[in-house]
């Protein structure tokens, strides 16, 4: 059968540098960090005290009081950038068959705040189970997925991806996967997060994964730099509509990009750390390139998962380098976490829409945050460093990859007919 085309839509963004996608792009490209003293709980016993919280975010805005004790915040988060998304699709649910629209929405964790929140109060008591009736349906992985669905109606597939910190990135790959496959014409695809809270930090803090620059928290996300010590837990959501390309002509619907490829693999070798020499990270990219048919010297721009940890930095310049060979030192290449820190489960989303909008407005931005150079990583590699730049992007590929070896790969084109 012949494949269907995809494109981009409509997108919503809730980050920690903007709490929309002009916000957002605006401070991409004038190189703003998100990190800031943690608010959300006392932090004075922890090892790291700040993470890249939203800012000016209240859910009272979005959602009467009944549904703010209803929703967990990520699933507040993931609502807010799906009706974003939607909003700027300018789709018209009364002129859409609901049938074919459908919903993939991921976290890594899901609704953290509120198990801690339950299961604190239930050892603190006297040990009689005084649960809340919306306890299991606000920390449940998959409710974000399903509240979205139910909010408009969308009654085509309906799940959550979860594989840590690819999980967006797998929700998009398999959006895209059944609209080319004509067995729906439009997802909401995305994800987000809400893990700042006393285990999510003490967790990551366990397991030296997050950084403890407390003294600097502004430039503490140094992805690719000597001195990096760990990511920064960022937090929010990101909402991506996939569109079968007919449906979305047939509309006029205004087209982002179109989404032309993906690939997914597996380290197959630790729980936490990717393999060393980056072959699944390479499999990843190579599978979406042969996916989407087209020759490695045409990708412009690669928006790493660059997380800013001391040996995911260095693999995934290999894996690279390895595929690409001389044309990889003529790729414009960075880490936007430097800016947003990680989001978890939601990053995948979240820098896919950096990718496309430096497809559509032809700018990288920066690596932020670059003070010394790592002498295990290439230093011929364009990272961007510090200042964005200009450049025409046809072809962008964005990388994420999660604990447990999960590794996703897709690939952006500029639309053309």
């Amino acid at each position: 059968m012949e494949l269907k085309r995809v494109v981009v839509t409509g997108l919503g963004a809730l980050t920690p540098i903007g709490n929309n996608i002009t916000e957002y792009w605006n401070s991409l490209k004038t190189g703003v960090s998100g990190a800031c003293p943690i608010t959300h709980f006392d932090t004075t016993k922890f090892k790291t005290r700040f993470a890249c919280e939203l800012k000016n975010f209240d859910p009272g805005n979005f959602f009467d009081r009944k549904e703010v004790r209803k929703y967990d915040p990520y699933a507040q988060y993931g609502m807010v950038a799906a009706d974003m998304g939607l909003a700027d699709s300018g789709l018209d649910l009364g002129k859409i068959d609901l049938d074919r629209a459908g919903v993939i929405w991921a976290s890594g964790i899901g609704g953290l705040d509120t198990f801690e929140k339950e299961v604190g109060d239930y050892y603190l008591g006297d040990g009689t189970p005084r649960f809340n009736p919306f306890f299991i349906p606000k920390m449940i992985a998959d409710i974000a997925s399903g509240n979205i669905s139910i909010k408009y109606g969308f009654r085509g597939p309906n799940f959550a991806t979860v594989s840590a910190c690819a999980s967006s990135a797998n929700a998009m790959v398999d959006g895209y996967n059944y609209i080319r496959l004509a067995k729906a014409d439009i997802f909401i695809v995305g994800g987000s997060e809400a893990a700042i809270t006393p285990s999510g930090i003490g967790g990551f803090n366990s397991m030296h994964a997050i950084s403890t620059r407390n003294d600097d928290p502004k430039t503490a996300s140094r992805p690719f730099d000597k001195d990096r010590d760990g990511f920064v837990l960022g937090e929010g959501g990101a909402a991506l509509i996939f569109e079968e390309i007919g449906h979305a002509k047939k509309r006029g619907a205004k087209i982002y990009a179109e989404v032309i490829g993906c690939g997914l693999s597996a380290d197959a070798y630790h729980m936490t750390a990717p393999h060393p020499e980056g072959y699944g990270a390479m499999k990843a990219m190579q599978y979406a390139l042969e996916d989407a048919m087209i020759n490695p010297e045409l990708i412009d721009h690669i928006n790493t998962h660059g997380t800013s940890t001391p040996v995911g930095d260095i693999v995934e310049p290999k894996a690279i380098l390895k595929l690409f060979g001389e044309h990889a030192f003529r790729i414009s290449i960075n880490s936007t976490k430097s800016m947003t820190g990680h989001l978890l489960g939601a990053a995948g989303a979240v820098e896919a829409i950096a990718a496309i909008l430096a497809i559509k407005y032809s700018f990288v931005p920066p690596t932020i945050n670059h003070y010394t150079n790592d002498p295990e990583i290439d230093g011929k590699l364009d990272f961007t460093f510090n200042k964005g730049k200009e450049r025409e992007v046809n072809y962008a590929l964005s990388n994420t990859f999660g604990f447990g070896g999960h590794n996703a790969t897709i690939i952006f084109k500029k639309f053309s007919e």
